[in-house]
């Protein structure tokens, strides 16, 4: 299995605003637990090991292990949506979606970007991510945390495609492979003002 790690959670029977409310009282979040063929589960996550699941897992798809009392075994997921209150940025719902270990999935993984582009250091361009995440097709053994794109090579005018995007054992693209993914624009030529005008005339006329 890929990189996963573990949460504790709580199966919880009231549901609702009022029962959501008294959750993040006592320093909790409301969640759910679906996947496909099995009926969703409400649950409430501790403030403090959420917090520190996020941090573990940096923005990268991690299977997560949702422990519960009385359970047989952890069910596996990965983290769909997490809801945060606009203002206060405080933590309001979290989604969990369950998968299978003998089951391909699909799911949007982040896109890293590797390297400096050739394009920007030396030919003065501008590299442009079109995409954050692709989408791919894959088991939970197999699934990867991140696509990293290496643009060392990239130059001015060129694009890496999904079709273009390093092989993964077991790892399927499900993006069209012409979506284009990152790529390195020329930069618009600064205008010259009339300062710079007049220093290049007095500059010519030196030469004479």
């Amino acid at each position: 299995m890929s990189t996963s790690t573990e949460l504790k959670v709580i199966l919880r029977e009231q549901t609702g605003r009022s029962a959501s409310r008294r959750l993040r009282k006592s320093n909790q979040i409301p969640a759910i637990l679906y996947g496909k063929g099995t009926e969703p589960k409400a649950l409430s996550v501790d403030i403090p090991e959420f917090t520190k699941l996020l941090k573990s897992i940096a923005g990268r798809k991690t299977i997560i292990e949702l422990k519960s009392e009385g359970a047989d075994k952890p069910a596996l997921s990965f983290l769909q949506e997490v809801q945060r209150d606009p203002i206060t940025d405080r933590f309001l719902h979290a989604d969990f979606q369950e998968i299978h270990p003998e089951e391909k999935f699909e799911v949007e993984v982040p896109v890293v970007i590797k390297g400096d582009a050739y394009g920007v250091k030396t030919q003065g361009g501008i590299l442009e991510i079109a995409t954050h995440t692709v989408r791919v097709r894959c088991l939970a053994k197999d699934l990867p945390g991140a696509i990293e794109v290496d643009v060392t090579e990239l130059k001015t005018d060129e694009t890496v495609k999904v079709g273009a995007l390093p092989a993964l054992e077991g790892v399927e693209y499900r993006d069209p492979v012409g979506q284009a993914v990152v790529a390195c624009l020329a930069g618009e030529a600064p205008e010259e003002t009339p300062a710079d005008a007049a220093a290049a005339a007095a500059a010519a006329k030196k030469k004479k």
